[in-house]
């Protein structure tokens, strides 16, 4: 799928221009997106609370590919693809809690690790090996108490996809691995997944359409944004507190007075408030033009907490609701016959009016479907 449209410099000099609408608006790009990029990178499955005892489990989909996470009787965590190997019915929905894995096809019985146990009448077939016959597993991660897959068993563990990312999360929120999800919001979005992380991943436009962000959370004046391995780390000071949005305490450690984000390529950002709180956003493609997102909140224990709850409420009635104006406007854009790629605007020092790094997403997302 080559395109005339290029994210680089070329030897002219030449602006460097947006990638075509059609990486966008071409079903068949979709389609190439979750053969190649989207089943060989790491997402997002889940927060480990979900798993809190032996045998819990929940579903989650990668690339149209429908998985479960599992608690061993040994405390690990294992990813299968949800499918009987006998004759293909699914095995899980849902979320639950299970002694042993059980078809509700044919009652073939699978052990917690994989392994089949038992089926009706299974003797009777002759040169059946029982040991050659278990769940296909996925590769997991636990990241900081959160869950992600991958399609591909070759795949680098994610230290090296995101380096440093782990180590700058325990320092900006203390204690991450004890928190549990408090919040939780689902919005779909009528644009395609890479219009959604794009608007995630500058800040050019903030100022002008996000006002309680940028005037009562962060400094637009010191946002900036830098690869980081496959992560787009973004950074800012905290507003002025007679200005902030919530009650923030910027003397409680080192980093409360500070706003990070760490976009993790393609699809999870980790974002940390001032004040240390760590909320997240997690991308879900439906399809070419549809996008489910996930915002989730997280506190010390679950317990209560009525500014994190607060600050929810704000951000799904300002930041959330003005980018899903702004994402589906520019979805309605590109499949416009008037549209022609314009140029982005490369500052050399970076900053806040910079889109370097929508440079960087590009040429990421040109690799995942020019293969």
């Amino acid at each position: 799928m080559a395109n005339s449209t290029d994210t680089r410099l070329n030897v002219e000099n030449l602006p460097v221009r947006a990638l075509d609408a059609r990486y966008y608006t071409d079903p068949a790009y979709f389609e190439a997106e979750k053969r190649g990029l989207l089943a060989r990178t790491w997402q997002f499955a889940g927060h480990s609370d979900q798993l809190a005892k032996t045998g819990d489990f929940f579903t989650f989909d990668i690339a149209g590919e429908s998985l479960f996470c599992v608690r061993t009787p040994e405390g690990v965590v294992k990813a299968y693809h949800n499918v009987c190997q006998h004759r293909a019915h699914q095995l899980v929905q849902g979320s639950g809690n299970a002694v042993q894995l059980v078809c509700p096809y044919h009652a073939w019985t699978y052990t917690l690790d994989g392994a089949l146990r038992s089926g009706p009448n299974i003797n009777v077939v002759e040169g059946l090996d029982r040991a050659q016959i278990c769940l296909s597993e996925v590769l997991i991660e636990d990241f900081c108490g959160f869950l992600f897959a991958n399609l591909d068993p070759n795949a680098s563990p994610m230290s090296e996809w995101f380096p440093n990312v782990r180590e700058e999360l325990q320092s900006f929120v203390p204690h991450i691995e004890a928190l549990k999800p408090l919040e939780g919001l689902e919005i779909t979005e009528r644009c395609n997944w890479k219009v959604a992380v794009e608007n995630y991943s500058e800040c050019y436009h903030c100022q002008l359409n996000h006002p309680t962000f940028a005037k009562g959370i962060v400094k637009p004046n010191t946002y900036d944004i830098q690869p980081q391995g496959h992560c787009l780390r973004h950074t800012t000071e905290c507003q002025n507190v007679e200005r902030m949005s919530y009650p923030v305490d910027i003397s409680a450690n080192e980093h409360a007075g500070e706003y990070s984000s760490w976009f993790l390529w393609p699809l999870f950002s980790f974002q940390v408030y001032p004040g240390n709180v760590l909320n997240t956003y997690h991308w879900r493609p439906v399809d070419h033009e549809h996008v489910t997102v996930w915002r989730g909140w997280y506190q010390f224990d679950g317990s209560d907490n009525d500014v994190l709850h607060q600050l929810a409420v704000q951000d799904r009635e300002t930041t959330v609701e003005e980018d899903i104006h702004l994402v589906e406007s520019v979805q309605r854009g590109l499949n416009s016959r008037g549209y022609t790629p314009g140029p982005l605007v490369i500052d050399p020092s970076s900053g806040v009016r910079s889109e370097h790094s929508i440079r960087v997403l590009h040429q990421w997302m040109r690799d995942g479907v020019d293969v």
